[in-house]
């Protein structure tokens, strides 16, 4: 009985530290320009879709045509087909790198910093769910969100 509970103590300390091990992976492939690395931390199709969800939220208050041959109407489907080609050639892995190393040194106020310099905050939203929060909270902070997929933990998303 004794030995279950170690185990049981055992895997849940493992499982949270688990995340904090990526972010180390995180800080050594931003500080080394390691493009492969980071493609293996990063799922950019979801961070894609994260910052579409976003721009059709602050769509959502435009008002919606009565005719579909109305020129509003037509403008609105030019823009979500504009929208999606620019988030694909917009949102990629060099963009990823540059977001994460801009934040981190606006945070830190250093031209090369280490990105754990910069975290202020990273812990659990829920069991598959990481955020990291670089730069103070109120002061133009970015977040970063790290979701378990495949056993793994990969930035989906990137808040500035």
């Amino acid at each position: 009985m004794r030995l279950l509970r170690y185990l049981i103590l055992f895997a849940l300390v493992a499982f949270i530290v688990w995340p904090y091990y990526y972010v180390f992976r995180l800080d050594y492939t931003l500080s080394r320009d390691d493009m492969q690395g980071l493609e293996q931390l990063l799922d950019i199709p979801v961070i894609r879709r994260n910052y579409k969800e976003r721009l059709e939220d602050g769509l959502g208050g435009l008002p919606q045509p009565q005719d579909a041959d109305d020129f509003l109407a037509q403008l609105q489907q030019n823009l979500w087909r504009l929208g999606d080609a620019a988030l694909e050639q917009a949102i990629t892995l060099p963009w990823a790198r540059d977001t994460l190393k801009e934040a981190v040194a606006q945070a830190t106020d250093q031209q090369s910093p280490y990105f754990m310099a910069a975290i202020t905050f990273a812990f659990f939203e829920s069991y598959d769910r990481f955020l990291i929060r670089l730069g103070a909270l109120g002061k133009n902070a970015t977040h970063v969100r790290m979701t378990m997929q495949n056993k793994t933990w990969q930035i989906t998303d990137i808040i500035r």
